[in-house]
């Protein structure tokens, strides 16, 4: 089992970045503004239901990698910490970016089914997804804690309950207050730079972290 302190601290990194400006995020507001409240909820669902593939993927590869060789998953951690400066760059360097709306009424008609399939996939086919879960899981994973894989599978568990949560809220909002606060320079402004002293700060603790 995870740790309180960690659970915790997780699960506030995993709120916050389902809430930072992305892909995902994007297209449930866009659902929200331009279908309402059930198309971002069900694609909202998709979305989440994908992080069950890459937890099982990163599940996986990090307990082997964890088992087989200490100095493998250490350069494991420090290749992750270096993806998440990486990310907290490329956040700070785009931090005056809008993330624009586009909310065309000739916009395609998705199914309920239709949009499900579309968010699982864009999720799972996502290679980005699978790398961020391998920079950002491990430095969680304590030793003492037991299974490598059973803690692996909780955090994504966490995670996916996480974004879950956020996608509906900020679905179920978008037709009100989500639409213009994503075309809001101050928020988006504020929301990158917050963006990168998240990456900046796990990929901190990452490197410096102990197996």
């Amino acid at each position: 089992m995870i740790e309180f302190d960690v659970f915790w601290l997780f699960l506030l990194t995993s709120i916050a970045l389902a809430l930072a400006p992305g892909p995902d995020i994007l297209f449930v507001i866009t659902q929200g503004v331009t279908r309402g409240a059930k198309a971002a909820i069900t694609l909202a669902c998709g979305l989440s239901f994908g992080i069950i593939v890459h937890t099982a993927l990163a599940a996986l590869g990090v307990s082997v990698i964890f088992k087989t060789s200490p100095t493998a998953f250490f350069i494991l951690k420090i290749i992750g910490a270096a993806y998440l400066f990486y990310l907290s760059y490329q956040a700070f360097v785009h931090r005056d970016e809008i993330v624009r709306i586009k909310t065309e009424k000739n916009r395609k008609n998705l199914s309920a089914k239709g949009l499900f399939i579309r968010g699982f996939f864009m999720n799972v086919l996502n290679p980005k997804v699978i790398l961020f879960f391998l920079a950002l899981f491990p430095q969680f994973v304590r030793e003492q804690n037991g299974l490598v894989v059973l803690q692996m599978a909780q955090l994504g568990f966490i995670f996916m309950l996480s974004a879950l949560s956020v996608f509906i809220l900020v679905g179920v909002l978008a037709d009100r207050a989500s639409k213009t606060l994503m075309n809001n320079r101050k928020f988006a402004k504020f929301a990158n730079l917050l963006t990168a002293c998240i990456f900046l700060a796990i990929g901190i603790k990452l490197a410096l972290s102990q197996a």
